[in-house]
Order: C-alpha cells, then sequence, then structure tokens
C-alpha cells in the first residue's frame, strides 16, 4: 500500500515537473516574439548596410568632395558609404531613380528639371526626389586657351566646343548660355566630353574651347593652367541679367583674379551644388547624412568649404526637403 502511494505521488511529482516546465517555455517563447515584434516596429537604418554616393567625373569638385563626405557620413551613421565616379547631375538623378544610389550630387537646376518633368526628365518627373541640402556655387566656365583667340560667345561659330555629354547639367547650362547670346549648337561643332577630356582636347589643340560647370578652382582647369595659359570667356553683366530672367535658378558669379593664373576678376554665372536623395530613405539616415556634413565643414579639405554651411543649406534649392534633413535643419 505504501509503495503504490509512494508511486503515485512520484509520478505526481514528475507530471506538475512537466507542466511547469511547459509553462516556463511558453512563457519565454512569448518574451521573445514580443522582443521581436519591438524590433520590426523600429525598423529604419537598421537593415541599411551600404550607402552609394554617386558625384562626377575624377577631375571635377563632385569627385573631390565626394570621397570626404563618404568618410563623413560613414563615422556618424556607421553606414560604410561610397563615393563613385558618375557622369553628374543628370545621371545621377537617374541613378537614383533606378535605384543603383542611395544620395547624389546634383545641379539646383537639374534637380527642377527632374522634379519638374522638364528638358532632359521630359515627361518623366520624379516625384520622390529630395533634398539633403544646398552645397556650393557652380560656376559655368568657358575656358579656352589664349593661343585659340577666343575672347567672347561670338568667336565660338564654327569652333569645336565641349558641351558635355547630352542631357547633362553643363550640356544644359551651355545650350542655355549659347541661347541667350543668339547662337545655339549648330553655330557650333559640339563635343560630348568630360571634364578631363576636354582639358585634354585643349592642351592638345583638338578642341578650341569646353563648358566646364564647377566650383572653382576645379583640378580640371587647374591642371590646364599648370600647362597652358588659360583664358575664361565673361559673361557680360547685361547677359546675365537675361539669363537669370529667363532660368531664374542662375546668379551672377565672379572667378576671381589669381585663380588658374587670372590677371583680372572674370564675371560669369552659377547655379548651386547640392545633394539629394528619394524619399523613401529612412529619416535617421537622411538626418545623420545631414549632421555629418553639415557638422563638420571644418573637416572638409577644399576651397569649397567655405560656402558649406548649415545656415544657407536650404537656399535656392528648388525642391522638397527630406524631412530627416529638415528635422536637422530645424534643430
Amino acid at each position: 500500500m505504501k509503495s503504490k502511494k509512494f508511486l503515485f505521488l512520484t509520478v505526481l511529482s514528475i507530471m506538475l515537473v512537466m507542466l511547469l516546465a511547459a509553462c516556463g517555455g511558453k512563457e519565454d517563447d512569448s518574451s521573445t516574439k514580443d522582443s521581436s515584434t519591438e524590433g520590426d516596429n523600429n525598423t529604419s537604418s537598421s537593415d541599411i548596410k551600404f550607402l552609394s554616393m554617386v558625384t562626377g567625373g575624377t577631375q571635377g569638385t563632385y569627385y573631390a568632395l565626394g570621397g570626404t563626405f563618404a568618410e563623413l557620413i560613414t563615422k556618424e551613421t556607421g553606414i560604410k558609404t561610397t563615393a563613385e565616379v558618375s557622369q553628374a547631375s543628370a545621371a545621377n538623378v537617374n541613378a537614383l531613380k533606378a535605384g543603383d544610389a542611395e544620395i547624389a550630387f546634383v545641379q539646383t537646376d537639374i534637380a527642377y528639371y527632374a522634379k519638374n518633368g522638364l528638358l532632359m526628365f521630359d515627361g518623366e518627373p520624379m516625384d520622390d526626389l529630395v533634398a539633403i541640402g544646398a552645397l556650393y556655387p557652380e560656376t559655368v566656365h568657358l575656358v579656352t586657351t589664349a593661343k585659340s583667340g577666343i575672347k567672347s560667345f561670338d568667336d565660338l561659330k564654327g569652333k569645336k566646343v565641349s558641351v558635355g555629354a547630352p542631357g547633362s547639367g553643363t550640356y544644359a547650362n551651355a545650350e542655355q548660355l549659347l541661347e541667350i547670346h543668339g547662337l545655339t549648337m549648330n553655330d557650333i561643332q559640339p563635343q560630348n566630353l568630360d571634364f578631363g577630356e576636354s582639358v585634354d582636347g585643349l592642351q592638345a589643340g583638338q578642341i578650341d574651347a569646353a563648358f566646364i560647370t564647377a566650383g572653382y578652382p576645379t583640378a580640371a582647369v587647374e591642371s590646364l593652367s599648370a600647362q597652358e595659359d588659360v583664358v575664361i570667356v565673361p559673361v557680360d553683366p547685361e547677359k546675365a541679367k537675361a539669363l537669370i530672367e529667363k532660368y531664374p535658378y542662375y546668379k551672377e558669379d565672379v572667378i576671381p583674379a589669381g585663380t588658374y593664373g587670372l590677371a583680372e576678376d572674370v564675371p560669369t554665372v552659377s547655379v548651386l551644388a547640392m545633394l539629394a536623395v528619394k524619399k523613401d530613405l529612412p529619416e535617421d539616415v537622411a538626418y545623420g547624412i545631414a549632421k555629418a556634413i553639415y557638422d563638420n565643414t571644418d573637416k572638409i579639405g577644399h576651397a569649397k568649404a567655405e560656402y558649406i554651411k548649415k545656415e544657407s543649406a536650404l537656399d535656392g534649392i528648388g525642391i522638397d526637403v527630406h524631412p530627416g534633413a529638415k528635422k536637422y535643419f530645424e534643430e
């Protein structure tokens, strides 16, 4: 009898232990599940391990700044960021659109065209294109050499002139400046060269002049000035005013004496450089990008760093600002 009672109690004890263990396992599963669900609700930058930043040609200002920007963003956000060589503004917008890049250097005029489906983006607006912030003036250089004899826009007639790739920001600038001087692409022999190719062509005498839209001093023109007497063809202030009246994203600019060995200031025009992203970029990532750049302008080793300021980062953009970047500037 005692043996049966002992056996019954033993079995009962084992059953109780198993029941408690099962209950405990359910509590653990529930806890794990809740923790996992909580993590899912906080998704933002956690899934992003890499950011690609498209810049421009290796001898342009975009590329020179891009490497530093990539390092700053990597350090600030913890997301590995690399600067990629590209065909600049218009191509960069298309890279964003195709998902081939997450951050892009873009001229403000090109961003405006893309957002509104104009010119090279005719009928194909990019509704989700938004800005991180403006950077610095992009000066339009019409570059030639003393030996070419070109001193004015009228002198370009019949000459071989590099105008950038079709659909590029430089091409649009060239077309609009020619227009305001009563010329078209048909009045010149247009050459679709990038900055480096333009400089090589000028030095070799294969072309007569080149449009280069970049922050001065730009490496391409500096390298040319080491070999040749550089001439920047001026834009008459009256022509500049007419250009701005028709295309309000331009502003008057001056390339100062001493730049590229110039003996005196040269009047010209400029647009703005900016950084653009897509609207679906997580808010904290866009915030981190803005903070990385505008909090660390003292670490940007380029002459254009003096123009990159948080106080003026929202001036002259012309498209919406990403909510994450906007939050940074509002703070």
